[in-house]
């Protein structure tokens, strides 16, 4: 009795599961990126997941993965079929990875650029709600974000505010957080020579 192993198959199976998972990387870090762009934030243990550092190790992964994809495509030799996606699905791909790439490196830059500062508040809020801010300075000006991070890590911009010299309220600790039944108020503190405004920041889980 012979066994007859379908080494090809088996192959081809292999390449497709590795470009279906290089394709969803490209998804996800596409999505970060848009969902960092368009003021969301995501907290894990308590800290800020920084949407484009995660746009930019996805994008790694799924260039790991096409180029052990194209290692093993190789080793398989002459014989096997090359099983392609559409043209339109190519240039959509191709275009996710230009704009979360752009977009990753534009965010690095912002960051880093503006020696940005995240940090999550304390008291926690009803329901797990947190308070979460970014913190940014650059010469003589100050400014900094408000979130509103849900009990599932999941925060939204509320409001912004600016400072002058570059004054960092939240890292001087210059700030109260107090929480109602529904929401909390951010009042954030500054000085004559060194005011920020506004000082009052609402901070609410409750999509409106």
């Amino acid at each position: 009795m012979r066994v007859v192993t379908d080494e090809p198959h088996f192959g081809q199976l292999v390449e497709s599961r590795l470009g279906r998972a290089a394709d969803f990387c490209v998804l996800l870090a596409f999505f970060v990126f848009v969902a960092g762009w368009g003021g969301l934030v995501f907290v894990v243990s308590g800290q800020v997941v920084r949407g484009w550092a995660v746009s930019i190790v996805l994008l790694a992964v799924s260039l790991v993965l096409v180029i052990i994809r194209a290692a093993k495509r190789r080793r398989s030799g002459p014989g096997t079929t090359k099983q392609g996606r559409s043209g339109l699905g190519t240039w959509a791909l191709r275009l996710m990875v230009l704009v979360a790439g752009a977009g990753g490196l534009l965010g690095a830059l912002g960051d880093l650029g503006f020696d940005a500062t995240y940090q999550v508040l304390e008291p926690q809020g009803p329901g797990g709600c947190r308070a979460a801010v970014r913190e940014t300075s650059f010469l003589m000006s100050g400014g900094g974000e408000v979130f509103a991070v849900s009990a599932v890590g999941i925060g939204w911009r509320m409001s912004d505010w600016t400072a002058d010299d570059g004054y960092r309220p939240i890292a001087a600790g210059s700030y109260t957080l107090q929480w109602r039944s529904d929401s909390g108020i951010l009042v954030i503190g500054g000085s004559a020579t060194d005011p920020v405004w506004p000082a009052i920041h609402e901070v609410s889980c409750q999509l409106r």
